[in-house]
């Protein structure tokens, strides 16, 4: 190892990369998340948001919690709520800490309805009543709010923090890091792949094919996720945080695409859509559907986000933690304005079509393929980024850059 490898922290060991469930955390302590992510806190209103189908009888004397289910919802009392009422709030200066609840939307990141619902069952307004009247807003949800809250807040002026399905692993580990390293490891990465002309993902089936997607990224300021909100401009977070981002403005070729009931496709991409789709293996109906909703709406099929993990975490079983590790990638179709691009909900055919839905390359969700290699352009300049869902030599030299 190099001298400037060897100063590299424990977790970036290659023994922690190759094993990352073996990575040691500190316990969760929500004090030291909301102050590092926060700062400040003092004097500031904090609430909770979550969503239910019946959100008016299911919030109401905190209903769900005596109920089978709810399993993000009853975390989100557990780590967040009584968390607060019992100490937090007093340890950061913080008040309220009321928890409201808003009808599901069943799709990542489609705009919310108006109305949500208090611990009294008594219906209000989230324009009126959350969003203008509380300085933070943590929404713990099912499905991520992260684009209509970015939205929001610029609209109304809080910070806030979205935690789509929270469970007890992204708890002790994605929310018990240190986000201000967090966020200076996302910046070494962010400054090894800003200003790049394209990146190529080269994706090995096992039928021993290679599939190739080039996505063109016109030397744009690549962007971070990395957990923080400091300051009093309004910003949302996504956490567990820790990603380094574009927003491709052209796109071709080939990538796999695995579906919900393990289907294999190849997915065609032509001028940064998705065009159509073919079976790999699995069932016919599953590509025929996907390949009838790109003919019905075709933005449903626009490559929106690349992203890249630059944390070293366990498997949580949930994207919102499992696409932030580091050696993983993932594409996003539909509605990217919260990143800072083009595609806006009133461009789709319908209000539910107008999601953004990541696709994560990991070994965990895809075994059936492997990233052989991504590579980006910049000038004259090509770099090796993934090898075999490992990050590379260049990578991890950035890593150890202006370090001790």
């Amino acid at each position: 190892m190099s001298s400037a490898l060897a100063s590299l922290p424990d977790y970036l060991e290659e023994e922690i990369l190759l094993n990352p469930e073996n990575r040691e955390f500190p316990p969760f302590d929500l004090v030291n998340l909301l102050s590092t992510v926060f700062e400040p806190t003092e004097g500031c209103r904090v609430c909770i948001l979550t969503d239910f189908d019946e959100p008016a009888e299911l919030i109401k004397d905190f209903n769900f919690l005596k109920q089978d289910g709810f399993p993000v919802q009853k975390k989100a009392h557990e780590a967040f709520y009584e968390a607060l009422h019992g100490g937090a709030m007093k340890a950061l200066g913080m008040h309220g800490g009321e928890m409201f609840a808003y009808r599901c939307t069943h799709g990542s990141n489609l705009d919310l309805a108006d109305e949500v619902w208090n611990t009294e069952g008594r219906q209000l307004s989230l324009d009126q009543d959350i969003y203008s009247k509380y300085d933070i807003v943590l929404c713990i949800s099912t499905f991520s709010a992260t684009a209509p809250l970015t939205a929001k807040c610029k609209e109304f002026g809080f910070r806030g923090a979205t935690l789509h399905g929270l469970n007890d692993i992204i708890l002790s580990s994605g929310l018990a890091v240190n986000y201000d390293e967090v966020s200076a490891d996302a910046e070494r990465i962010r400054l090894a792949m800003t200003k790049a002309d394209s990146m190529e993902i080269d994706f090995a089936l096992e039928d021993g094919r290679i599939l190739t997607a080039w996505l063109g990224l016109s030397q744009q300021e690549a962007q971070k996720s990395h957990g923080l909100c400091k300051g009093k401009t309004p910003d949302v977070a996504n956490l567990p945080a820790g990603e380094v981002y574009f927003v491709p403005d052209d796109a071709r070729g080939h990538f796999p695409m695995k579906y919900e009931d393990g289907t294999l496709g190849v997915l065609t991409v032509e001028d940064r859509n998705i065009i159509k789709s073919e079976l790999i293996e699995g069932n016919q109906a599953t590509i025929d559907e996907h390949n009838a909703r790109l003919a019905d709406d075709p933005m449903t099929g626009t490559l929106g986000e690349l992203g890249f993990g630059t944390q070293v975490l366990p498997v949580s079983g949930a994207d919102i933690q499992d696409e932030k590790v580091l050696g993983t990638c993932h594409l996003a179709t539909g509605r990217d304005d919260h990143l800072g691009g083009d595609i806006v909900p009133d461009m789709f055919k319908k209000h539910e079509n107008s999601t953004h839905d990541d696709i994560l390359f990991a070994p965990h969700k895809t075994p059936n393929f492997n990233i052989q290699e991504v590579r980006m352009n910049r000038g004259d300049q090509q770099e090796v980024i993934i090898e075999n869902f490992r990050p590379s030599r260049y990578i991890m030299d950035a890593l150890a850059s202006d370090r001790g």
